[in-house]
């Protein structure tokens, strides 16, 4: 059945989907290759002359433009969707010039549009209400990887993080918005990580529209890269496959076929878990000559019969990557066991993540139609900081700031919005607070100088200690100098490499995880054991301009070992 034949389900402004389970009320009927045609008499495409306009035979009727491959126009039952401001749905901002073609085969349709090195599709299946989207980087010709699906004003209105379309008060760039009540939005607060979702869009009225993510094996970022998603405006909305962004990237782009990507329709509903990634096979596509394209029996797969070593508080990702894919699996929590299908032939390095920490690495080698098989994974204890014995620690390492004061609100908020807690504040061990007292972020023009109180033993107070901070990424090259009762202070450690685009005020953490030590002297500590020692946190660097977006660091874990 076509998608005009989905249930209805409960009305929600805003959906994300996730494997295992959608935040949608109910499940859309089948919308993806295991749809029948519900009106394929009228499938087909036609020529206007500046156009190819393709009739789906379900409600879709789209057209795509000869000269420069936009999509002009997605008319789902009589109503335009497509356009804002007098700009086409398209690859980045548009891509000029470009060949444009198309055939039928059957019962599916393919427009190819070539421009330079790069090669994107359409592709619509008879009676389904879906465009199914490919595209083929093959060099830095364009600038980055995204294709934005613009949607008219008014269709879907929202007051998500990522909607701005109530406020005019720019308080970053020209990005980041305010609201009268001192809430901020921006497009770039999506509170999602790569992994978090398979879908984006809005169901009002009736009527879904929906971008299905493709597996990202082209991506660049990792399982927990964020990017923007969509957004909404004044002028309309845009719905979003980042493929490649340079704000808060932590790899080098990768090039090649990616997808397919899914715009889809329904009758509000979520879209069919049919084209959710990992799941979508579509061997209709085998034979269209997609360049770069390789079909399930030329990909192979990677399973693990488990995990030892694990915290069972913890979830357990599995990432491969290599300079030419990446991918990603879950490890099953009752005993580790792991499943990673659909890869490229190749050598790839495969990562254990706790949270979002690495623990381990190997590499593994996957051929076509093949499954590499590897025995049960141990961790080594000194490969998980946590082990480690502390006289104190705030936090645990698991390579987030999850649990620091204003965490989670800072993946879809600026920091100086009004919800936020007060970034400045010191912290005393033993309380049972720590953790929710010390904030998630430190700038040097913000809170640098945070103190932390704590008393030791004269056993301890006699000996040197090893103290750790974790961070997960810096901007302007923001890293902890350490004081300790005025009396010592450390060397200014080497800035890790980490992105150079914002990430603390646009709703990123990620970057790379690294941890500084610094070995304190026994002079250092107090020896009168009822006196509180006092550790000074400063963020120091030569960069960045000022306020939030000084120099900074987002924070892990800090423990003194024993």
């Amino acid at each position: 059945m076509s998608g005009s034949a989905n249930r209805p389900v409960r009305r929600r402004a805003f959906v994300l989907g996730t494997l295992g389970g959608t935040v949608a009320a109910g499940s859309a009927a089948l919308a993806g290759p295991l749809a029948t045609s519900a009106s394929a008499a009228a499938f087909g495409y036609t020529d206007d002359g500046t156009h190819y306009v393709v009739d789906t035979g379900a409600s879709l009727v789209f057209k795509v433009s000869k000269a420069n491959g936009d999509l002009t126009s997605l008319l789902y039952k009589g109503t335009e969707y497509q356009g804002y401001g007098g700009m086409n749905s398209h690859i980045e901002s548009g891509l000029g010039a470009s060949t444009v073609s198309v055939k039928q085969s059957g019962s599916t349709i393919l427009i190819s549009v070539t421009h330079g090195t790069l090669k994107h599709y359409y592709a619509a299946r008879s009676g389904e209400n879906n465009i199914y989207l490919w595209t083929n980087k093959a060099d830095t010709s364009v600038s980055a990887t995204r294709y934005i699906v613009r949607v008219k004003k008014g269709l879907f209105l929202n007051d998500e993080p990522d909607s701005y379309t109530y406020t005019n008060s720019t308080i970053e760039a020209s990005d980041v918005f305010a609201k009268s009540d001192g809430q901020t939005r921006s497009k770039h607060f999506s509170k999602r990580r790569v992994m978090d979702y398979d879908y984006i869009g809005w169901a009002s009225g009736g009527v879904g529209l929906w971008i299905v993510r493709s597996n990202h094996e082209k991506a660049s970022g990792g399982p927990f890269y964020r990017s923007l998603l969509r957004h909404q405006s004044a002028d309309g909305g845009g719905l979003y496959e980042i493929l490649y962004y340079g704000q808060n990237q932590t790899e080098e782009q990768r090039f090649g076929l990616q997808g397919p990507y899914v715009i889809a329709f329904t009758d509000g509903g979520a879209p069919s878990s049919s084209l959710f990634p990992g799941t979508l096979t579509t061997p209709w596509a085998d034979s269209l000559g997609i360049s770069g394209y390789v079909g399930a029996s030329g990909r192979g797969r990677v399973a693990g019969v488990g995990i030892t070593g694990r915290d069972t508080a913890y979830a357990y990702t599995m990432s491969l990557a290599n300079p030419s894919a990446q991918y990603w699996g879950s490890a099953r929590a009752s005993d580790g066991y792991f499943s990673v299908p659909g890869v490229l032939p190749g050598t790839y390095t495969l990562t254990v993540f706790k949270g979002e920490l690495a623990v381990h690495t190997t590499s593994v080698t996957v051929t076509a139609g093949g499954t590499t098989t590897l025995n049960s994974i141990a961790i080594p204890s000194s490969n998980d900081p946590s082990k480690a014995s502390a006289i104190w620690r705030i936090n645990d390492w698991n390579g987030t700031p999850g649990g620091f004061k204003n965490a989670d609100l800072m993946t879809y908020a600026h920091p100086s919005d009004v919800r936020a807690a007060a970034w400045t504040g010191n912290v005393v061990i033993g309380g049972g607070s720590e953790t929710s007292a010390f904030p998630c972020y430190l700038w040097k023009d913000v809170n640098s100088g945070l103190l932390v109180y704590f008393k030791l033993t004269a056993a301890q107070a006699a000996a040197a200690h090893t103290l750790r901070i974790g961070v997960t990424t810096a901007y302007a090259n923001g890293r902890p100098q350490v004081t300790v009762n005025d009396t010592w202070t450390s060397a200014i450690p080497s800035p890790p490499t980490q992105p150079s685009t914002r990430s603390l005020t646009n709703g990123s953490y990620r970057g790379n995880n690294h941890t500084f030590t610094y070995s304190v002297p026994a002079s250092a500590w107090l020896t009168d054991t009822g006196q509180y020692n006092v550790l000074k946190i400063n963020v120091v660097s030569g960069s960045g301009t000022t306020g939030f977006l000084s120099a900074g660091t987002a924070i892990d874990a800090i423990d003194l070992l024993a």
